[in-house]
Order: C-alpha cells, then structure tokens, then sequence
C-alpha cells in the first residue's frame, strides 16, 4: 500500500491517503512538539509521497500548528484534503471562546481561515461534546457554514455513539450537511470504541480516523513497567510522558502489550511502531490512521507500515492481548444462553 492508493471516506465520495498526518506536534508552545523547519521536512516527506490528508486543529500548539501549515501548504492547495477543528477554548477565563455552540463556531471557523492562509476548510471537525448545546444549533450552524462555502466536509470527534446518532439522524431529516468522518482515539492500548463507536460509524456513513494509534507512543516500547505513572494534571505536559500518563494510559497493561508488539517487530524484523499501525490498517472499518511525529525519522518509520503486512496468527496475538471486556448489552446477549432464547437453536445469518 501507499499513500497514493486513496480511500473514500464515509458516505462522501471524497479520496483521502490511507494515513493522515497529524500535527498537534508541529510548533514548539506547548514545549514538546518540532520547530518550524523539522515540521516543513515531516510535511514534505509525507506530501511529497503522495500524502493528500492533513489533520490539525485551531488550537494546535496555541494556533501554532496551522499558522506553519498556512505557510507550508503554498502552491499544494488543491492537492490537500485540508482537516481542522473547533471547540476548545483560545481564551482564558472567556467562556464563550469554546463549546459548539455557534458563537465560538463561526470565530473559531475565521481564525483558522486566517492562520490556515485559506479560503476553505474541506472537513471541519466538531472536537468534543461540550455537553451544553443543543443538537438543533450545532447541526443547523454547521450546515450554514456549508452553505457559505467556508467549509466543504463535516466530522465529528470524541463524542459517545448516542449523540452522535441523534446528531446525524437531526441533519438527515432536516435535509441538512452530515457528518462523514468520525475521529476517534483508537489503538491496541485503547479499544473500547469497538464496542459503540465503530459499529454506529458503519451503520450511520462515517469514516473513521483514529488518532493516537500509538497509543500516545507506549506501543513505540520505550516504555517499561518502572513508567507507569497516573497523572491527574489538568494542564498541557511540558514532556511527551507526562503527556501520556495524563492521558492513563501509561499503566501495566498498556505495557504488557506494547511488549506483546514489540515481540511481534523481533519475528518480522520491523519496528513496534510500524506494527502497531500495520495492525489497524488491517483492519477494514478504519479509513485513515493518523500518524503524529516530532522527527522526521519517526516520520519516514510510520510510513513504512504501509509496506508491513502482518501473519494472521499475528495478528490474533495482538487482538487478544488487547481485547476489551464486553459490555452490556453484548455480554448479556452473546451468551450462548440469551443466543439460544432468540434464535432457538436455528443457524441464521447474523448482521453487525
């Protein structure tokens, strides 16, 4: 595979590389990420490889991350898929400059235009639920911005399946714009999201973009079981650790299946990196994996996973390290009881 074998995403009809670059990392505000000229080498590698999906945010490394992507883009415009998202907060102590409501939509929606050096945003991203407006408002002010021609694509990210359901059904029936990518954190340290989330993405059009399929860079194996660390910080890690045990997940079983990838990268001679992402892109129901690198070099490894391709029989070791508990209501309903209640004994052809 490579970056130039396009995927469509979601119900759209639009043609995305199989790996999206990331670049929460580009700027150095936040104290860990790459400077300018480290962050134009990573964008040219990955462009220059036929790498047409760019993720970023209006808050990345304090608006940092696209004021350098308005200024690496250039004369590549009409050649990027070109993602950002709203929601967080620009402004201390202003409560109004986050949330999903259309006040902070429209002025988050105008300075990324302005630090993008753009015209157009081509798939914006509601960031996370804030939990306080109401679906009607989101839906219809994001559809106006369609109608404006600001932005051409809407995602959504961080979100439960519920809302994100009632969000999409809301627009269909209004006759308004719908979502076409969900984004969401997903990796072999983090796989709860099959439980909801993957399955109401298939059935409702969306596209789906993990994030953090490094698990934050624990399945990297770098980490040992004397890093293990719970952090409680409300605030941005000046270092990558921090940042990770912020996050939970720097804990023992994370560790226990970074080794599991890692022992797997000593059988096929690779890194546990590129294992890690050659796992998910086995998987069908992810379109575009997003890679997040502060170096070139972790760059040019990331992309070597398009070139791994992983046994079966290595593949079923890392699911089942990995494998999240069931929940209700699938712990109760694939019990080979409840199963003999609903189907009664007969052999039927069973739909996800």
């Amino acid at each position: 595979m490579t970056l130039d074998h396009y995927k469509l995403l979601g119900r759209s009809g639009l043609r995305v590389s199989p790996m999206s670059l990331g670049t929460m990392t580009f700027g150095s505000a936040w104290g860990w990420g790459a400077d300018g000229d480290e962050a134009r080498r990573i964008f040219d590698l990955y462009v220059d490889r036929g790498g047409n999906f760019i993720d970023t945010a209006v808050n990345y490394t304090d608006g940092g991350a696209e004021r350098l992507l308005g200024t690496f883009i250039g004369d590549k415009r009409e050649r990027i898929v070109l993602a950002t998202k709203f929601t967080m907060a620009r402004d201390p102590g202003n409560p109004n400059s986050g949330g999903n409501h259309r006040f902070n939509m429209i002025r988050s929606v105008e300075q990324s235009l302005a630090q993008l050096c753009t015209d157009r945003i081509d798939l914006l991203y509601l960031h996370t639920w804030d939990m306080t407006t109401r679906p009607d408002e989101v839906m219809r002010a994001l559809d106006d911005l369609v109608q404006s021609g600001k932005v051409l694509y809407l995602g959504i990210c961080n979100a439960p399946a519920w809302r994100i359901a009632q969000l999409q059904t809301l627009a269909d029936m209004r006759g308004w714009s719908p979502f076409v990518a969900l984004q969401i954190e997903y990796s072999l340290v983090e796989r709860t999201v099959e439980h909801e989330l993957l399955p109401a993405a298939e059935a409702l059009g969306l596209g789906v973009l993990p994030w953090s399929p490094l698990g934050g860079g624990v399945l990297t194996g770098k980490y040992s079981l004397a890093d293990v660390e719970d952090s409680q910080e409300a605030t941005v890690s000046a270092n990558r650790k921090g940042v990770i045990a912020s996050s939970g997940h720097l804990n023992r079983r994370a560790i226990e299946i970074a080794d599991e990838v890692r022992a797997v990268a000593e059988e096929v001679n690779s890194t546990p990196s590129r294992v890690a992402l050659a796992w998910m892109l086995a998987n069908p129901r992810v379109v575009s994996p997003i890679i997040g690198a502060r170096t070139l070099a972790q760059a040019e490894d990331n992309l070597e996973a398009l070139d791994l391709v992983l046994a079966p029989k290595q593949l079923e070791r890392l699911d089942r390290i990995s494998a999240p508990s069931p929940v209700f209501p699938a712990r109760f309903t694939q019990r080979p009881l409840v199963q003999q209640l609903i189907f009664g004994g007969a052999v039927v052809e069973r739909r996800d």
